[in-house]
């Protein structure tokens, strides 16, 4: 750009799969509606996000929308992919990144993990690999991670990746009848090479 602001590269379709550890991150199929459905339908998985437990004639349109997901074309839609355990091919969760401002080179980075697999580490070395492409392939400058207030598993994980909490926005969103906190956690990109450096 010239300006001292990276060039956030967009459209940005990664080299799938992405391999972790223990882990390989890929598009979504056609034949992961049943663990969509598995994870989407129950109300435990919505204690945390703005939607409803999904039902059926919902259900074809998720699917379809996740396996559309898998480039980062523009701001607001996300990048969103299959979390599968390498070692029995089950899919335990599906991770986002976002880029939720181009202008100033901001993305935002989310995961929902089922139940089943919970307590891991899965979703921090997900979520690691996503903050990777974030930072060294699209050029973010800072990444964000938004959660309600209560989410004392995913706060943790944002505290394991590194990332900063900065806000408590206490009673700032109407959801599901219902005022929710929200907290903000953050990482700059010199951060995140920082953190690779040591």
């Amino acid at each position: 750009m010239g300006d001292g602001r990276p060039d956030v590269r967009l459209p940005l379709a990664p080299a799938l799969p992405l391999h972790t550890e223990r882990l390989r991150l890929r598009a979504f199929e056609p034949a992961d509606e049943r663990f969509l459905w598995d994870l989407y339908s129950r109300p435990e998985t919505h204690t945390w996000l703005y939607s409803s437990a999904l039902t059926r004639d919902r259900l074809a349109a998720l699917v379809e929308q996740r396996v559309g997901e898998s480039v980062l074309h523009t701001e607001g839609v996300p990048l969103r992919l299959a979390v599968v355990e390498a070692a029995s091919g089950a899919v335990v969760g599906d991770v986002a990144l976002t880029a939720a401002a181009v202008k100033h080179a901001r993305g935002e980075l989310g995961f929902v993990f089922h139940p089943d697999w919970g307590g891991r580490g899965y979703a921090t070395e997900a979520a690691a690999r996503l903050l990777q492409i974030g930072f060294e392939e699209v050029g973010f400058q800072r990444i964000v991670g938004r959660l309600e207030a209560r989410n004392a598993a995913s706060a943790r994980v944002m505290e394991r990746l590194g990332l900063r909490r900065e806000a408590h926005l206490v009673e700032n969103e109407w959801v599901k009848g219902a005022w929710e906190s929200e907290v903000v956690y953050a990482l700059l990109a010199r951060e995140w090479r920082e953190r690779q450096a040591r």
